[in-house]
């Protein structure tokens, strides 16, 4: 029978190609954004421990209450924000669950989203997926700040949302107060609602301090703030995040969330609970990337390349448009193949896929693997 494709457009995400290429190369795999070394055994431990005292059936749809206790804990020692763990914070199955849970409970058809450009890749397909139009507002280069004049020409009187991202993947820009003062400026007046993907809220660098939506009084009103244990304890594999929200907010989102997932493996839940009683194993991990983002900038000022060190995030780009013209599809696959080296072509995050001839590094590597890779960009032929 032929099928009438709800994402005609979409393939296999490059995130998949690229991490293939580096496997069946050889090569060391920059591309894909997942740690390249694992968690603390501790945190194993008490996985273990959970499992064998027989904590394996379902969790409570909403999460077990001591691990939401444990993140509004986190998020008023850090953010300073006050949150009721039972109406206001959702476990979920990794965070782009959230994201697309969070979009469904608010997108109907006809309604606009606005979507900084580039963006991640799962944001669109949500938006549209749900009969959603996303509105893209190309983001100011080199350093992916926010044009506001921009977004204030893009919103309508059908605009029903727009998706933020601080840390910003792929660029690593991270949002000021400036930034969040404006959006709340813009849409104060509008029934405008904002999805913030803030999962790397913990790795900023060079003192910069991550502003989540939940900071600003009117803009929490508003949002649906989705995280992730899998970027902060360096656990990907486990797709285990959360959503913070308002309780309006946070009561559509579950009705979307238990027919998504329903909940989220139980003995991870109790196992983060305890592993999060000791805030230093998220507070010390801006320095713990910053070293790794330090090392690797260090080591990219021997090649060619021209960068801007990353503000956020585990990624760093870098430009060659000033050796070559070759696309950064063709060269990503070529450096994979010739100096084994993957890394991401940031066109793909772009909604026009234009080429602005710059690759994408995930720096969260151990540092062996960084060094041997920074030895080898130094041979690239451009």
């Amino acid at each position: 029978m032929p099928i009438s494709s709800k994402l005609p457009h979409v393939g296999t995400t490059i995130f998949t190609v690229m991490s293939k290429l580096a496997s069946d190369c050889g090569a060391i795999n920059l591309s894909q954004g997942f740690p390249g070394f694992d968690c603390d055994p501790e945190l194993l431990e008490l996985v273990s421990k959970y499992m064998k005292a027989g904590y394996n059936q379902y969790a409570p749809m909403s999460g077990i209450p001591i691990l939401r206790e444990r993140i509004a804990e986190k998020t008023k020692l850090v953010h300073g924000v006050d949150l009721d763990s039972e109406s206001e914070i959702t476990v979920v199955s990794g965070a782009t669950e959230a994201l697309y849970a969070a979009v469904t409970a608010v997108v109907k058809k006809g309604d606009e989203v606005i979507l900084f450009d580039p963006a991640y890749d799962s944001y669109a397909p949500a938006v549209e997926l749900n009969g959603g139009i996303p509105v893209f507002v190309p983001l100011e280069m080199p350093d992916f700040s926010v044009n506001w004049e921009k977004v204030k020409a893009a919103i309508t009187d059908k605009t029903r949302l727009i998706m933020v991202n601080t840390p910003h993947n792929p660029s690593g820009y991270v949002w000021t107060h400036k930034d969040l003062d404006t959006l709340a400026d813009l849409i104060q007046d509008r029934d405008i609602l904002l999805v913030s993907d803030e999962v790397y809220e913990h790795i900023t660098f060079d003192g910069r301090t991550h502003l989540s939506l939940l900071t600003h009084p009117m803009l929490r009103e508003r949002t649906f703030v989705c995280g992730s244990f899998g970027k902060t304890f360096h656990v990907t594999g486990w797709k285990i995040g959360y959503c913070l929200a308002p309780p309006k907010l946070t009561e559509e989102f579950r009705k979307i969330h238990q027919f998504l997932t329903f909940s989220t493996a139980t003995p991870l839940q109790y196992a983060l609970a305890d592993y999060l009683a000791e805030p230093s194993r998220y507070l010390t991990l801006p320095d713990f990337y910053q070293k790794k983002r330090d090392l690797f900038c260090a080591g990219l000022k021997a090649t060619p390349f021209e960068f801007i060190p990353a503000q956020g995030s585990f990624f760093q780009m870098v430009s060659y448009a000033h050796l070559s013209q070759e696309s950064d599809y063709d060269l990503a696959v070529r450096l994979t193949k010739e100096i084994g080296v993957a890394s991401i072509p940031i066109s793909v995050f772009f909604s026009d896929k234009k080429d602005h001839k710059i690759l994408r590094f995930c720096f969260a590597k151990n540092d062996l693997d960084l060094n041997k890779a920074l030895d080898q960009l130094i041979n690239i032929n451009l």
